[in-house]
């Protein structure tokens, strides 16, 4: 979280009354230091509505410099590491690029996919099929290994030049709506392109964490909720455990 120098602050870290106390002990300058919230604080009159406590690191002068080397290796889409002043009890906090959604497909589905992403505040690139070639890979389009990619054709002849170029990318995610029948014969295809079958499996199918959706808002929040779930487990503090 930080604050501005007006006493607004960007980020969050519990309901508010937290923010504001923060914002204060920052604007009253001194040396970097770690308060206690919440249970186990010193601050009796303080309590966090979760009935929690946390230990947070002020830093009044903070190095803008090293914070913005993190926001340009971020803004490139490459992970990014601050080194932390004494006394926080970590050495430094670490940070991935925003999650990307690209989207490929037709009707309602794709529309409620593209709609409630960005909502979300994900990044959101969606192509119809309008603005894609049958039978032609979209070699054009980049999925990073910070990129999930979704298709949501229900003519599933669009998927196979599309799923050969996203097989081909590091995308942490490929998912594809469909059937039981759609899914056989987009495999056998797949396999029959010269595809490994671990490379296939790469390829979500039913996708989303319910399997059977079938309302349009429903199969994308569906979806988004397996997409994010997958892209929560790539932070650093997931593998570091």
């Amino acid at each position: 979280m930080a604050v501005l120098p007006d006493g607004s602050v960007a980020g969050s870290l519990a309901d508010g009354c937290l923010e504001r106390e923060l914002a204060s002990e920052v604007l009253a300058g001194g040396a970097p230091r770690v308060l206690r919230y919440g249970a186990g604080s010193p601050k009796i009159d303080f309590r966090l509505p979760c009935g929690g406590g946390l230990d947070i690191l002020i830093d009044p002068a903070p190095d803008r410099t090293a914070a913005q080397a993190v926001l340009t290796r971020l803004d490139a889409r490459e992970e990014a590491a601050l080194v932390l002043p004494e006394p926080s009890p970590m050495a430094g906090r670490r940070y991935v690029p925003q999650l990307r959604l690209v989207l490929l497909g037709e009707g309602s589905e794709l529309a409620a996919l593209e709609h409630i992403g960005a909502q979300a505040g994900i990044a959101v690139e969606s192509h119809g099929r309008e603005t894609l070639a049958l039978g032609t890979r979209p070699d054009h389009l980049i999925a990073d290994r910070w990129t999930a990619v979704a298709l949501m054709f229900h003519d599933h002849e669009w998927e196979r030049a599309i799923l050969d170029w996203a097989l081909r990318t590091p995308a942490f995610f490929i998912g594809a709506q469909g059937g039981a029948p759609a899914r056989a014969t987009r495999e056998a295809a797949l396999v029959e392109a010269g595809f490994d079958p671990r490379q296939v499996a790469r390829v979500a199918s039913p996708i989303g964490t319910v399997k059977h959706s079938r309302e349009p808002a429903g199969l994308a929040l569906s979806v988004l909720a397996a997409i994010a779930g997958a892209y929560e487990l790539r932070h650093p503090h997931h593998r570091d455990r």
